[in-house]
């Protein structure tokens, strides 16, 4: 009799469904399916087009519970490319993000909808947070036995929020992961 119960509450809980969890993935910068980029403001004439080189982290995605989604990056602030190496050196020293005192940017999500994706943004001493419009590139197996999942998001930041110049204004942040399946 037991045995029947315990199948009867095995088989009701396959029915109802196990909780979801969610799929942990690495970000895959080593095989260039990432980047960090930036557009600025030059002076009101132009923009500025720059990237971050150099970061790495981790996300949680869960696709049936977006609540149980995360995302972890840390960026090395020395890493930033413009193209030019004059302005990487001056964006690197104390007029902006003084990347001696302050050497990474960090973002960790503290909540996910689907589209939305909020966390705490650390950089130059100040930390605020940010939403981001978030959206799924895509997902599933590789040519490589892996599976990967990628996801593009956008945020504008003010620049004298996080202590830099005034002058130059918003930023238009992009960030595309892809991410490899732990």
């Amino acid at each position: 009799m037991t045995k029947h119960i315990l199948g009867a509450i095995i088989a009701l809980s396959a029915l109802v469904g196990a909780p979801a969890f969610a799929t942990d993935y690495a970000i895959d910068k080593q095989g260039q399916h990432a980047f960090v980029t930036f557009k600025a403001s030059h002076l009101g004439y132009s923009y500025i087009i720059g990237r971050f080189n150099d970061f790495d982290g981790d996300f949680k995605h869960d696709k049936d519970n977006p609540g149980n989604s995360s995302v972890n990056v840390v960026i090395q602030a020395k890493s930033i490319d413009t193209n030019h190496a004059e302005r990487d050196k001056h964006l690197r020293s104390s007029d902006f993000f003084d990347v001696a005192k302050f050497p990474t940017i960090t973002f960790n999500s503290t909540s996910f909808s689907g589209d939305k994706l909020v966390g705490d943004l650390s950089m130059h001493g100040v930390t605020k947070s940010v939403t981001l419009d978030v959206k799924q590139i895509g997902e599933g197996k590789d040519p490589w036995g892996g599976y990967r999942s990628g996801f593009q998001g956008n945020v504008v930041l003010k620049a004298a929020d996080y202590g830099m110049p005034g002058w130059v204004g918003d930023v238009d942040v992009e960030l595309i992961v892809e991410g490899i399946r732990k």
